[in-house]
């Protein structure tokens, strides 16, 4: 909500702005569609696949491999260990116990980071396509379209910054 009332409050300085004399031209885009339009936001699912394969699932059979180790140390030396072992597995195991039962969240959230890792680049890419559509098409001023209720087709960049890239766009966006 603070997201909506910020472009709002933008899109109104903008316009009042523009109404004070100077020059204003306004094109808008929708950056996560270009994104998704690139050759490179292609390959990420695959990508995060082969990362979750090598990386995390190796990561959870070794979480569930000590954790087993050290609970099979626990109850068979429970008696014998010296007390500082004692009180440094049971201080362990509780972790490994929250790790197990929160691995989805865990998981989830590896995958997320490692997402937004490989998608800073493509977003890199389409901003840098926009800065330059919007200087060689004179607009002053680029905001997204969601922030728009109407809005001209002519002022919708999303075609030129993906002729720009050299990314075709499917046949309902042409």
């Amino acid at each position: 909500m603070k997201k909506f009332i910020t472009v709002v409050l933008l899109s109104a300085g903008l316009l009042v702005a523009g109404s004070a004399g100077a020059q204003m031209k306004v094109g808008y885009i929708r950056i996560d569609e270009m994104v998704q339009l690139m050759p490179e936001t292609a390959k990420l699912d695959s990508l995060l696949e082969r990362y979750q394969a090598d990386s995390i699932n190796p990561q959870y059979a070794r979480i569930v491999s000590d954790y087993q180790y050290k609970d099979s140390i626990y109850k068979d030396t429970i008696h014998v260990a010296p007390p500082g072992v004692k009180k440094q597995i049971e201080q362990e195991l509780p972790q490994y116990i929250y790790q197990i039962q929160n691995w989805q969240q865990i998981v989830n959230q590896a995958l997320q980071a490692k997402q937004d890792e490989l998608l800073a680049p493509i977003y890199k890419k389409v901003y840098d396509a926009v800065k330059l559509v919007a200087k060689e098409k004179g607009y002053t001023h680029v905001i997204t379209k969601e922030a728009l209720l109407i809005a001209p087709d002519p002022d919708d960049m999303l075609a030129a910054v993906a002729a720009k890239l050299k990314v075709p766009l499917p046949k309902a966006n042409k």
